[in-house]
């Protein structure tokens, strides 16, 4: 079981208000959507979060990204977690952005 669906199990208030805010968030004005999914890579990279930069990727390849765009989003996260980021997914960005549709 992921961990959306067992946040749905066992809190649905909390989930339901957890998709009200990601709502929320894709609402903004700030910031393009591509833009939104590039930044979504970055700290997630930072985190190491493979799962979430496989989904975030195809998304951004979607709006338009770039191959360049979603490498160079990754490579950013130097200056912050060193090669953490880039060791964990840069790799596999790259490779789900080729399959992508």
């Amino acid at each position: 079981m992921n961990t959306l669906d067992l946040l749905y199990k066992e809190a649905p208030d909390v989930a339901t208000a957890f998709d009200g805010l990601i709502d929320a968030l894709k609402n903004t004005t700030g910031l393009d959507a591509k833009t939104k999914q590039l930044v979504y890579i970055g700290i997630k990279s930072s985190m190491g979060d493979t799962s979430a930069v496989f989904f975030h990727v195809q998304m951004a390849k979607r709006l338009g990204a770039t191959r360049e765009e979603i490498r160079d989003t990754i490579l950013i996260t130097l200056s912050v977690c060193g090669l953490k980021g880039v060791a964990s997914c840069l790799e596999s960005a790259l490779e789900v952005y080729e399959k992508a549709e």
